[in-house]
């Protein structure tokens, strides 16, 4: 198979330093609503000259470069070990370039490998599927925002709630609620309902990759994100948690069938920074491209 480390580092570097236009579009947003003057419009501020350096100069726009999370379809004719090599070559080679931070440290002893290599690190999600062309997406999560998720098994102990859709509005509003402006605000919630505890938060993680004002195919899980949104934004948090009008740009939710005794509603928290970009490879032809 043709060797795509290459286009890797490319998707890496796109990832890291080229804010996706309908995350950007919500940051000139955000800071347009917030009360002229304030903490709030001043942090928006610094974020959107901060991308467009980023973008310039070819550096991270955060310093934190995260988790790199791919999602890799490939056709039959591809191997998945030596795709996962190349990915691993890949990030070695991105790092020495700066374009990623060193993040991949030892779980008990906190040693960095210095090379974003390590036991599971990154992490790769493989899926064969029926067409003759390859496609790659890539997230940089970064640290603070994923300390921010959480889980619910429902009914919980933290709040009475049934398991419906009301059931999980309290979840993703009481997880909003706590990550106040940790999760440096404004953020987008990921929602996985139902599954179980691994196969939930994968989901959650999953719907950070949809565009910012796209729309839930679902009429109920359209309906509630939009109410969500509206909710959240009223707390009152507002931009890194000083006060304000946008506290999250969005809340993606999707759904898993589950066994009768688990109700899940895990929430991914993504910053600001929603770093995520695809490339596709056709005949031997690259392209990246925000989701």
């Amino acid at each position: 198979m043709q060797d795509i480390t290459e286009y890797l580092v490319e998707l890496i570097k796109s990832a890291s330093t080229d804010l996706s236009p309908d995350v950007e579009k919500a940051l000139v947003d955000a800071c347009e609503q917030e009360q002229a003057g304030s903490a709030a419009q001043g942090a928006m501020k610094t974020v959107l000259e901060n991308v467009a350096m980023s973008r310039e100069t070819g550096r991270p726009i955060c310093q934190d470069t995260g988790t790199p999370i791919f999602y890799v379809w490939y056709p039959k004719s591809c191997s998945q070990q030596s795709l996962r090599d190349q990915i691993g070559n890949a990030l070695r080679i991105a790092t020495e370039c700066a374009y990623l931070r060193p993040n991949a440290v030892d779980a008990l002893s906190g040693k960095n490998s210095g090379d974003n290599s390590g036991i599971d690190f990154p992490v790769v999600h493989f899926e064969e599927w029926e067409q003759e062309y390859l496609k790659i997406s890539l997230m940089l999560k970064g640290g603070g925002s994923e300390n921010c998720g959480c889980q619910y098994s429902v009914p919980s102990p933290e709040f009475p709630a049934s398991r419906d859709i009301q059931g999980v509005r309290k979840a993703v509003l009481d997880a909003a609620f706590k990550a106040q402006g940790l999760g440096c605000a404004p953020g987008i919630l990921g929602v996985g309902i139902g599954g179980d505890r691994g196969s939930s938060m994968i989901k959650a993680k999953e719907q950070l990759f949809r565009p910012v004002t796209d729309t839930n195919p679902d009429p109920e899980l359209d309906a509630m994100e939009k109410q969500l949104h509206r909710e959240i934004n009223e707390l009152g948090i507002g931009p890194m948690g000083f006060g304000g009008k946008t506290t999250v740009f969005g809340v993606k939710l999707a759904t898993l069938h589950r066994v009768p005794a688990s109700f899940f509603v895990s929430v991914a928290y993504m910053c600001w920074a929603d770093r995520r970009k695809i490339m596709t490879i056709k005949d031997g032809k690259m392209t990246i491209e925000a989701p």
